[in-house]
């Protein structure tokens, strides 16, 4: 389980100059697996200057709350400049029924500086060893959520999809590799228009372990996808959607609502609201 929440959170989601306002984007996911509901998240992330800052939390609900007693939270920060975030900070405690794990990690200039991990991963023999340099030009999986546009085009041109996103998350090294997919019409509330939907790979580089059966299967899985949503002010795309087969069901996170406020304004609300997956569009937009 924690290797598919891990790959929930890290799939989804780079040049942006100083943004113009400080802006803040709020957006509550609702989780699950195997079309059953699995719980919630929220995650807020203001933009300043240069700089970001992210919060998110998340708890399971019904019966897979009554299971594990599931819930955790996650902070991170950094800077925007060129194709890709840059992390400073990355946080994240998970606790259930049974136990909890905090992970703290420091970085400089894409570099990972420090780690701590608590308690420490139980070694195991089929782990790949993460090399010093698997922990330089690496974003946090948080942080990998942000993608500021790719070039000086709108930022639901197709280019934006197409991307790879080197993640280290404090024990293991991957890269998620993005390519579009098709442009879909969406409405959930505080949204409607276009997003990308961009197909993804789940690539290990070292921390992974190889016999897992579970890691075998992500490898081979071609049935992922991000939905990126435009956030015209800091000029990035953000996730409305995660999709990812796993090996009991497709496990799904999606907007439910989405918010994006300015200098303390918020946005107008919708007239109508409904869920993504009920108002696509048929077809891709031209």
């Amino acid at each position: 389980m924690r290797f598919i929440a891990s790959a929930l959170v890290t799939l989804a989601f780079a040049g942006t100059a100083s943004l113009a306002q400080a802006q803040t984007l709020k957006v509550s996911y609702d989780l699950s697996l195997a079309g059953l509901p699995l719980g919630k998240a929220d995650l807020v992330s203001s933009f300043k200057g240069s700089r970001y800052e992210m919060q998110g939390h998340a708890k399971l609900t019904g019966l897979a709350m009554i299971l594990t007693g599931g819930r955790g939270e996650a902070s991170a920060s950094g800077t925007l400049a060129g194709a890709a975030p840059r992390s400073t900070r990355f946080a994240v405690l998970s606790k259930t029924s049974e136990n909890q794990r905090s992970v703290r990690m420091g970085l400089k200039g894409g570099q990972v500086a420090e780690v701590e991990i608590d308690p420490p991963l139980e070694p195991k023999p089929d782990r790949v060893p993460v090399k010093p340099a698997d922990k330089k030009g690496v974003v946090d999986p948080m942080s990998a959520l942000i993608m500021p546009a790719l070039e000086a085009k709108p930022l639901t041109d197709p280019v934006n999809c197409n991307r790879t996103i080197p993640v280290f998350d404090g024990a293991s090294r991957m890269n998620v590799v993005l390519t579009y997919g098709e442009t879909k019409s969406v409405e959930v509330p505080g949204y409607s228009g276009p997003v990308l939907v961009c197909n993804a790979r789940y690539v290990p580089i070292s921390g992974h372990r190889t016999e897992r059966p579970a890691t075998k299967f992500m490898q081979e899985n071609r049935d992922m996808s991000v939905w990126l949503a435009p956030v015209e002010g800091p000029r990035l795309l953000f996730p409305l959607k995660v999709s990812v087969r796993t090996m009991i069901g497709v496990g799904e996170m999606q907007a439910s609502l989405w918010s994006l406020e300015g200098d303390g304004k918020a946005s107008a609300p919708m007239r109508r609201a409904v869920r993504a997956d009920e108002a696509i569009k048929a077809g891709a937009l031209r």
